[in-house]
């Protein structure tokens, strides 16, 4: 077992300590912990340098909502698909006429 060095006890006053200040999260935001991998990491932060800097993490937001949004659209399309065809399933069909068309009257009469 690796043995690791234990910091010496220090006698710290805080009694003068000050607060700093409290950053309050962006409302609609939750801040979280993931792992990811080590090449999705260096991809947004190469393309966040590529735009000039600012942050990758936003980056990986926006990836992750146009996702979402596009699984969205792609389940609206299919279920008004799935609609038509049900609803053209439904439909009565048209009869056909037997109305004798020039070909039918000259197959008809032996031609």
């Amino acid at each position: 077992m690796k043995e690791t060095a234990v910091e010496p006890y220090r006698d710290i006053d805080f009694s003068q300590a000050k607060r700093g200040p409290v950053v309050k999260p962006e409302p609609g935001k939750t801040k979280i912990s993931i792992r990811l991998d080590n090449s999705v990491i260096d991809s947004f932060r190469a393309l966040a340098d590529q735009a000039g800097g600012g942050n990758y993490q936003t980056l990986i937001n926006d990836a992750l909502v146009a996702y979402l949004h596009q699984q969205t659209v792609l389940d609206a399309v299919r279920q008004v698909v799935r609609e038509e065809l049900k609803a053209a399933k439904a439909a009565p069909r048209r009869a056909r006429s037997h109305q004798a068309t020039p070909r039918s009257k000259a197959a008809a009469a032996g031609r």
